[in-house]
């Protein structure tokens, strides 16, 4: 009989639940907005091998978004994806039974599985892709996220999850403008293409005017069939039921109007895509909006073009109010773009600028794409976006949506590559890369041009000063402009200092008291008498005037002579002077010994050449002056500050 106080009180507990079956993982799911529409990614655990794994990653990684009020998903939900079934490979080939593999499972070697999948992402992507920087930077995101948060985390993993990710970010080369000439090229054949886009528009609208029910009034006839696509009556289903399977017994008038319109497609899905393609844009069509307004809108990225809606717009007589929106920066504002007065009226005058045609500048551009996507907005209720395209759906209907470019055959490259060719727009093509960014850039080439100024004036009030200088500086024609202004300025600099000496010879020197002789010389009579008496003598040279050196601060004495007089074009040298300068020579000679050659050519080297040529003018008095140095014992009197400056 147990005595007092080693009676225990027991009580039932219930068992521990079982971990939940794969099947019972619910969706995990984040939505983020992307230029002002709704967008959802999700992630289903029980789609993987390793559902609790996946399930785990998958929590953190709704979590970090939430906390972190992230703007979009920035790859998370892909690196889950692509490390889960790398992860569950790895822990098969170990003899681990990845369905009820966790984070906290001290058996699993993470740190070695992250490690592997690093060097398996170098490998599946190209040598300068930022996809697997990318990918391992958001798995160590959510790692870190993690372990600071889970109650036990094994030290291995916790430690890796603590360092930086394993892979290094890879630097893009930099995208450079489009040159001028494939400027105007894009240009001529944009507008080309929306001109195109008009008549046929203009041709399907006709075709609906005169259509009606084709299951009425028959199925054969063109007009009943484009009345069918604006009232959503066609299907490939119920073509195939009204056409021959083969295009050669269709009635030649559709025939052709395949042809014209199908954009090279076949058969029954072609036709479908030609009966939608009379009334509605394409993404295709849309690439010439896109290239003439970020031609014009020189303050405006693709983004923000791409994110325009109808309510965006606000049209009156003097121009449009368009209030752009740049959801990475968080900033909205309203810029006012006026019509073009005259033809030819450009607002920003500049020889690259993008000039406005009348229906060709910014208003008149947007005015023919809301005409453009009119019908389908009347069709499609529902669709504002001024760059809304009508295309083909899951293989089996057409239906609207904001255009994205960026689907096999609708990009950019695509539109290029169908105008390349012998007798088309770009007859020897367009450098690579095929990037809208290229025309934004180009775009802010232009302000470059017709601004000039300082990168405070370049940037404007769309961009930092730092932005521009790192995004947009780097062109080539900023580049070539800047090294142009870079060589006018040096070439003032040089052709103001860069000069000979004038020789006079013993007869003139007499008379340079006199006017007409002093003004011959370039210096009035009174410095005329000056240098006749060799007040102005420098030693080797005479000067014109000390005080005005272009060596040195105007108003200040040239501290250069005579060093520098050889190449001064103050500089005036006597016959009687040939001594001094012989002994010049004689002393860069020297130096030639004592100096690098580089060092020498840098400091002397002009003055040798220029010294040459005056002796080879005063040939005949050469030996003169060598037996007057003989004779009269003539010392080379150089300054203390040259000797140290110059001799070293």
């Amino acid at each position: 009989m147990p005595r007092r106080g080693e009676r225990r009180t027991t009580t039932s507990r219930p068992p521990r639940p079982a971990p939940a079956p794969a099947g019972s993982v619910g969706i995990r799911e984040v939505i983020y907005a992307r230029s002002a529409e709704e967008c959802r990614a999700a992630i289903d655990p029980s789609a993987f091998a390793s559902p609790l794994l996946a399930a785990q990653l998958a929590d953190t990684w709704v979590d970090y978004h939430r906390k972190n009020n992230l703007k979009t998903v920035h790859g998370y939900d892909r690196a889950i994806r692509s490390f889960v079934p790398f992860a569950v490979k790895i822990m098969r080939q170990w003899g681990i039974d990845p369905a009820q593999a966790r984070l906290e499972d001290e058996r699993i070697d993470f740190p070695e599985i992250i490690y592997r999948w690093e060097q398996d992402l170098l490998t599946k992507y190209p040598e300068n892709s930022r996809r697997p920087w990318g990918l391992d930077r958001c798995l160590i995101a959510l790692l870190s996220h993690w372990a600071q948060r889970a109650p036990r985390v094994p030290e291995r993993l916790r430690r890796r999850a603590e360092a930086p990710a394993g892979l290094s970010r890879v630097t893009c080369e930099v995208l450079d403008e489009f040159t001028n000439a494939e400027r105007l090229q894009l240009k001529g054949a944009a507008q080309a293409a929306l001109r195109g886009l008009e008549k046929r528009l203009a041709h399907g609208r006709e075709l609906l005017a005169t259509g009606d029910d084709p299951r009425e009034y028959g199925w054969q006839e063109l007009p009943n069939l484009v009345w069918a696509a604006r009232h959503g009556l066609l299907s490939i289903a119920g073509l195939q039921a009204q056409f021959p399977s083969h295009v050669r017994y269709w009635p030649e008038h559709l025939r052709d109007f395949l042809a014209d319109f199908g954009a090279g497609y076949r058969g029954v899905g072609g036709l479908l895509r030609a009966l939608h393609w009379a009334l509605y844009p394409r993404e295709a069509d849309l690439h010439a909006f896109r290239i003439l307004l970020l031609l014009a809108m020189t303050d405006c990225t693709s983004d923000e073009i791409h994110a325009l809606r109808v309510p965006d717009l606000e049209f009156n007589a003097e121009g449009v109010r368009v209030v752009q929106a740049k959801y990475r920066a968080d900033r909205v504002r309203a810029d006012f773009h006026p019509a073009g007065q005259e033809k030819g009226f450009s607002p920003v005058v500049g020889e690259l600028n993008y000039h406005g045609r009348g229906e060709w500048d910014v208003p008149g551009l947007l005015r023919r794409l809301v005409e453009a996507g009119a019908m389908t907005r009347e069709a499609y209720a529902t669709q504002e976006w001024l760059f809304t395209a009508v295309e083909m759906r899951h293989g089996v209907r057409m239906e609207p949506a904001r255009a994205t470019f960026i689907d096999p055959g609708r990009r950019l490259t695509h539109w290029i590559a169908a105008r390349t060719g012998p007798g088309r727009p770009f007859p020897d093509g367009v450098t690579q890369p095929h990037d809208i960014r290229r025309i934004r850039k180009t775009s802010k080439t232009t302000r470059v041009v017709a601004l000039g100024g300082t990168l405070t004036d370049l940037a404007g009030d769309d961009h930092t000063v730092q932005v521009f200088q790192r995004h947009y500086a780097h062109g080539t024609t900023a580049h070539v402009l800047a090294a142009a202004a870079m060589n006018r300025a040096q070439s003032k600099v040089f052709d103001k200092i860069s000069g000979r000496p004038t020789l006079v010879l013993p007869t003139e020197q007499a008379r340079l008291g006199e006017p007409e002789v002093a003004s011959a010389l370039g210096v009035s009579a009174e410095q005329g008498i000056e240098l006749r008496d060799g007040v102005l003598d420098m030693g080797v040279s005479n000067c014109k005037d000390p005080l005005d050196s272009p060596h040195s601060t105007p108003g200040k004495l040239c501290h250069v002579a005579p060093a520098m007089c050889m190449t001064c074009p103050n500089a005036v040298l006597f016959v009687s002077q040939l001594p001094q300068q012989l002994l010049l020579v004689d002393h860069i000679e020297h130096m030639r010994n004592v100096l690098a050659p580089t060092t020498w050519t840098a400091v002397w080297g002009k003055q040798s050449a220029a010294l040459a040529s005056v002796f080879a003018e005063l040939a005949e008095h050469i030996p003169a002056a060598r037996a007057a140095i003989a004779e009269q014992g003539v010392n080379l009197s150089l300054p203390l500050g040259m000797r140290t400056e110059y001799d070293r």
